[in-house]
């Protein structure tokens, strides 16, 4: 009898061991089914003729003083193609080849929709537009609507630091980007739609861009907007893991955060170098001086006309591009966007034009 009743608190010990098991499994189970699952990044894939084309302006080839031929032809003739519709949110417009595509396009029934800064709103193209029963607003504000996009049957978005004129397109340096993804169009057409029909601008613009994170044909891109999305704060985030190279080129660069992010950098042994618009570097507040006394190699442009890109380059990979200036007013004030590619092709491309601009500037 001992032995049996000492096999029965064995067993018992078991089973309520068993069943202190079991439920902890259940508890452990229905924990981990009642955490927030992560966001999945959405995916496309583009079938047929390449997600992304870039465009770079060269003020120093001699058939930019012909006015022809540049960036914007290309823009031009994407919009020809327009089925259904054309929204273009821009600095300035005093391009004719493209006023001449949206009036087109509006003739043969596409919906073309703008929105301008108001300082320029009384440019003779835009005039052309609104005569044409081209619906064409401007911010009424004193900060700056700098956006420079278009947004073409929601699939198609142009974007980068070249203003649509004559000066923007072929005497400046500047890049263009040709970006074709259903979720990268929603992101712009809901920035724009919170302009023209919310009549949000500025500090009362909403963080409501609805893909943050995109993956087109395997390359992850990100699309943010100022002032509501805190810019600076991932672009410091994207400096601080450089490892081998940070290269940029910057019209205006006074942001104190960013330009502490590639100094310290720079003490672990990454590589900066940049070139700066020559007549912003004197600016007050300019980063010119700061960067150059580290020791950087950052020098000036030699384009008579303006170095307007704002571009920063990350391991020849990881490429910022956009309408934002590296600038408190950007930040804060301004309607601006930015775009950041993951991609070897698309580093290296940035990459030359990086180069072509650095070795002909002054060191």
């Amino acid at each position: 009898m001992p032995r049996r009743g000492v096999r029965y608190r064995h067993l018992t010990s078991l089973v309520v061991i068993l069943v202190v098991l079991f439920l902890l499994t259940l508890y452990v189970l229905f924990h981990i089914q009642s955490l927030p699952k992560p966001t999945p990044i959405p995916s496309e894939t583009v079938s047929s003729g390449g997600w992304y084309t870039v465009y770079f302006t060269d003020p120093t080839d001699p058939s930019a003083s012909t006015l022809r031929g540049g960036p914007d032809a290309s823009l031009a003739k994407a919009i020809e193609t327009a089925q259904y519709s054309v929204d273009i949110a821009i600095y300035r417009l005093d391009l004719w080849s493209v006023r001449d595509a949206l009036i087109r396009a509006h003739r043969r029934g596409v919906t073309v929709r703008m929105i301008t800064e108001s300082d320029h709103i009384l440019e003779a193209e835009i005039a052309d537009l609104e005569a044409t029963g081209i619906p064409v607003i401007g911010d009424h504000r004193d900060h700056l609507m700098h956006h420079k996009f278009v947004v073409i049957d929601g699939l198609e978005v142009w974007t980068g630091s070249m203003n649509f004129t004559v000066n923007g397109a072929y005497r400046n340096n500047n890049n263009l980007i040709r970006i074709h993804s259903s979720r990268i169009g929603q992101n712009y057409t809901r920035e724009f739609e919170e302009m023209f029909v919310e009549d949000r601008f500025g500090a009362l613009s909403k963080p409501d861009t609805p893909y943050t994170n995109v993956i087109v044909d395997g390359v992850p891109l990100e699309v943010y907007f100022s002032p509501d999305d805190g810019v600076v704060a991932r672009l410091v985030d994207i400096v601080r893991g450089a490892t081998s190279s940070i290269d940029f080129m910057a019209y205006a660069f006074t942001s104190d955060i960013l330009a502490e992010a590639m100094l310290a950098r720079a003490q672990t042994g990454v590589v900066v170098r940049g070139v700066m618009e020559r007549g912003q570097a004197s600016n007050p507040g300019s980063e010119y001086e700061r960067l150059r006394q580290a020791g950087l190699d950052i020098r000036l442009d030699s384009n008579p006309g303006n170095m307007h890109h704002k571009v920063i380059i990350i391991d020849g990979v990881t490429v910022i591009t956009g309408s934002y200036n590296f600038s408190h007013s950007a930040e804060q004030s301004n309607d601006e966007n930015v775009l950041i590619l993951y991609d070897v092709a698309v580093g290296t491309e940035y990459l030359l034009e990086f180069n072509r601009v650095f070795d002909a500037a002054m060191p």
